[in-house]
C-alpha cells in the first residue's frame, strides 16, 4: 500500500534481515538478542546520537535486595499507573527486572557500585525502596547506550544504516481480512529524496516517543511519534495515547529540548520551592517531592501559571556533590549560568514519556501481522495512566528480549543473508519547520498538563489544518496522525486519570479505569467534527 506517488516510481529492494526500526535501547538490545539472527537497524542519526535512551537520566528500576521484591516493586507500578496498568505484565516485567541489570553488567555498563561491590540504589518518586540503579549519578542512558552500541559493533549480523528515516509501512490485505507489514519505506534522514521500499520478512517498531509533538518538552529533536504514526497510517491498533507523561523538573533555562533534572535529586532529599522560597509540595502531597509524577508536574505547573516560578533546591541536600554525581544537570546549569551550590534550579513540566502507543500483546506483536514493537513507541499495559519513574529503560529491555525472542520463533532463519545497499533517487519532501513548530505550539497550550473540551476540539481543527496545508509529505503526516490520536484520546476519556487531567472531568470514575484503544480511521472521523 504505497504511500505516495514517488514511491511507485522506485524499484523496492528485498532483504531476509529482520528490520528494526530505531537505534536507542530497545532496538540495540533486540538486536543483540537476535544474533546470530541477520538484523537491519534503520537509524536517522549516527548511533548514541538522537535517542530519548541516551538522554535517560535516573536508571532502570529493579529489586535487587531485601526486603525489597518483585511484587514490591510491582504494586507501586499498579499504584502509579492510577488503575489502567495490567497486573499480568506489571508482575512478568518486575520479575524479570533483576536478570536484565546482571545482562547489562556482563556487556559492560559501568553500574555505580558501593565499597562492598553492591549496585548503589536511588529512591524516585512513587516507589516504596531505593530500586533505581544508576550509572554516575545521571549518565545511567547513556552508559547502557554506549555498553550496547559497542556490542552492536562487534556482532556481524547486525547492519546499521545510519542517516535513514523510515516513513512508512507497506501492508498487504485489508482490515476485513487482516492485514500484513511486508516492508518499510525508507528516505534520507536529511530530505530531499524519494523513499525507497525494503521488503523485509518481519519489522519490529523501537523508534520512541511522542514527546518532541509538544513544545516544551524533554525529547531529543527527532523523538516526533512518527513511529506510532507510521503504524497508525498502516491500519495498527493504538492503546491509551491520551496519556502523555509531563516530567515535572525540566531545567527552564529556554533551551529546546529542555534539559533535565532527574528525578533523583529529589530522592537524596533536593525539595522544589517557589520564588518566595516556600516548599509548596508539603502543602499537596503527604510524599511530598516524591509523590507520583502527575502531582508533582501539576503542581509546579500551578506554580509556574501563577507566577510564582518554581525551582529545585538541591543546596543543603546534595550540596556541591552535585558536580561530580550529576554531571548532566551541572552541565546544564552551568550552561544557564547557574551555580547549583549556591542557586536553585528554575524548572518546568515537560512533556516527557508516551504512555501510549502501538498496543501489543504479551509477546510484543502489533494488531498488523509481521509487526512488532518494543520500548516507548509500544503501549504494553506497563504504565497505565501514569508511568512509574525509571521504569520506562526497564520496559524497553524486558519488551526488546521478548520481541526478539518471539520473532527468531515466527520468523524462518536466514543466516548469511547479504548487507542492503540504498541509492535514494528522485525528488522527495520533507516537513515544513514552521508547520513542525506550529504543531507543537498547539499540542503544548491545548492538549498538555491540563485539559478541557474547548481546547481539545481547537487542537484537533488546527491539527487538521496544518496538516491539509503541508500534505502530501509522509513525515510529517506521521505527526500529525499521532498528535490527532493523542488529542481525541484525550477528548474521548471525560475523566481525570494520573497524567490526563481535565479541567471541565476533575473526577475519577472509579479505581480502575478502561484502557482506551483507537484506530487513525476511528480518530479522524471525530477530527471531522471540528474541521
Amino acid at each position: 500500500m504505497p504511500q505516495t506517488p514517488q514511491q511507485i516510481e522506485t524499484t523496492p529492494i528485498t532483504t531476509d534481515r529482520i528490520v528494526i526500526v530505531g537505534a536507542g535501547l530497545a532496538a540495540l538490545y533486540a538486536a543483540l538478542h537476535l544474533a546470530p539472527r541477520p538484523v537491519l537497524m534503520i537509524s536517522p542519526d549516527p548511533l548514541g546520537e538522537g535517542a530519548s535512551s541516551a538522554w535517560a537520566q535516573g536508571g532502570v528500576a529493579a529489586a535487587m535486595r531485601d526486603p525489597d521484591s518483585p511484587d514490591s516493586h510491582s504494586s507501586d507500578t499498579l499504584a502509579a499507573g492510577a488503575g489502567t496498568v495490567d497486573a499480568a505484565v506489571a508482575a512478568r516485567v518486575t520479575r524479570e527486572a533483576r536478570d536484565h541489570i546482571l545482562d547489562l553488567t556482563r556487556l559492560g555498563t559501568p553500574f555505580d557500585r558501593d565499597k562492598n561491590g553492591g549496585y548503589v540504589l536511588s529512591r524516585e518518586a512513587a516507589h516504596s525502596y531505593a530500586r533505581v540503579v544508576r550509572v554516575k549519578g545521571d549518565q545511567a542512558g547513556a552508559e547502557i547506550m554506549r555498553a550496547l552500541i559497542a556490542e552492536v559493533a562487534a556482532t556481524p549480523s547486525v547492519q546499521v544504516l545510519e542517516g535513514v528515516l523510515a516513513s512508512g509501512l507497506e501492508t498487504t490485505g485489508s482490515s476485513v481480512s487482516g492485514k500484513t507489514v511486508t516492508g518499510v519505506w525508507v528516505e534520507p534522514a536529511a530530505g530531499g529524496k524519494a523513499p525507497v521500499l525494503i521488503n523485509a520478512p518481519a519489522v519490529l517498531l523501537a523508534g520512541g516517543g511522542s514527546g518532541g509533538l509538544y513544545k516544551l518538552t524533554t525529547n531529543p529533536p527527532r523523538i516526533r511519534g512518527q513511529v506510532i504514526g507510521m503504524a497508525a497510517r498502516a491500519g495498527a491498533m493504538i492503546a491509551d495515547a491520551e496519556f502523555v507523561q509531563f516530567h515535572p523538573t525540566a531545567i527552564d533555562m529556554g533551551e529546546d529540548p529542555a534539559p533535565l533534572a532527574t528525578e533523583a535529586l529529589r530522592g537524596e532529599g533536593a525539595v522544589l520551592v517557589n520564588a518566595d522560597g516556600h516548599r509548596f509540595m508539603t502543602d499537596v502531597h503527604p510524599d511530598a517531592e516524591l509523590a507520583p509524577r502527575d502531582v508533582v508536574a501539576r503542581a509546579i505547573y500551578a506554580e509556574t501559571q501563577a507566577g510564582r516560578k518554581p525551582a529545585l533546591d538541591t543546596r543543603q541536600a546534595i550540596g556541591a556533590a552535585i558536580k561530580t554525581q550529576f554531571l548532566a544537570v551541572a552541565e546544564a546549569c552551568a550552561r544557564a549560568g547557574l551555580d547549583p551550590e549556591v542557586h536553585t534550579i528554575p524548572v518546568a513540566a515537560a512533556a516527557h514519556y508516551h504512555m501510549g502507543g502501538i498496543a501489543v500483546n504479551a509477546e510484543g506483536r502489533a494488531s498488523l501481522q509481521n509487526l512488532w514493537v518494543c520500548g516507548e513507541a509500544s503501549s504494553t499495559g506497563l504504565h497505565g495512566a501514569n508511568r512509574l519513574a525509571s521504569n520506562g529503560l526497564l520496559e524497553a529491555l524486558v519488551y526488546g528480549r521478548i520481541c526478539a525472542r518471539d520473532i527468531a520463533n515466527a520468523v524462518p532463519d536466514a543466516m548469511g543473508s547479504a548487507r542492503v545497499e540504498l541509492t535514494f533517487t528522485g525528488t522527495g519532501t520533507y516537513p515544513d519547520p514552521q508547520a513542525v513548530e506550529a504543531l507543537r505550539a498547539c499540542m503544548t497550550q491545548n492538549v498538555g498538563v491540563l485539559r478541557d473540551a474547548t481546547g481539545l476540539e481547537k487542537a484537533l481543527h488546527q491539527i487538521a489544518s496544518l496538516e491539509a496545508t503541508h500534505a502530501p509529505c509522509p513525515s510529517f503526516t506521521n505527526m500529525t496522525a499521532t498528535a490527532t490520536l493523542i488529542t481525541a484520546a484525550a477528548l474521548m476519556r471525560q475523566e481525570s486519570r494520573g497524567a490526563h487531567c481535565r479541567l471541565d472531568f476533575p473526577e475519577t470514575k472509579g479505581d480502575t479505569g478502561q484502557r482506551s484503544r483507537l484506530t487513525l480511521t476511528e480518530a479522524l472521523k471525530l477530527r471531522q467534527r471540528y474541521e
